[in-house]
């Protein structure tokens, strides 16, 4: 439902790019248990993660589950880095929707919104993903009427998303 990037799993309160100290770089994900389970967010995720040694703790793969279930069901799926209780910083605002606001197009319909706004939004979530090639056509087809764009927005982002 909504996506946001940040920092976690560190000691020092506040982090910031630019001094991250022993925070990891992270991303957070509101999601509907109805529409999707936790166990299929991590396989999800997890499956898609480019995997390899981490070489520093500011690209460590770990998951910062929520609560004493998620925690629980990560573990049972063999994640090698589960991280319980830690907080989330969220990251300065020109890290958030990276993919989006590489697109001018897509981000131009987006003008009205605050650096917040754009940050919690779902539809900002959603065109973020398929922006950076994540969504099938057919799923795009069912839900490019609620994004609220215009013609040529939806054109483009019809473009975008079958190129990739």
């Amino acid at each position: 439902m909504r996506t946001r990037v940040g920092y976690a799993g560190g000691t020092t309160t506040d982090p910031t790019y630019h001094d991250l100290a022993d925070h990891t770089e992270a991303f957070q994900v509101d999601f509907d248990p109805a529409l999707l389970s936790y166990e299929q967010l991590l396989a999800e995720l997890w499956g898609n993660r480019k995997g390899g040694r981490s070489y520093s703790r500011q690209y460590m793969e770990a998951v910062f589950p929520a609560n004493a279930t998620q925690a629980q069901i990560a573990k049972a799926r063999g994640v090698s880095s589960v991280i319980e209780g830690a907080r989330f910083y969220v990251a300065e605002d020109y890290h958030q929707k990276y993919y989006l606001r590489h697109d001018s197009t897509l981000l131009r319909e987006l003008s009205d919104y605050t650096p917040v706004q754009l940050r919690e939004s779902t539809v900002a979530a959603r065109l973020n993903g398929y922006v950076a090639g994540r969504g099938s056509p057919d799923r795009l087809r069912e839900e490019i009427g609620s994004f609220g764009l215009s013609a040529d927005a939806t054109s483009h982002l019809e473009r975008v998303a079958c190129r990739r």
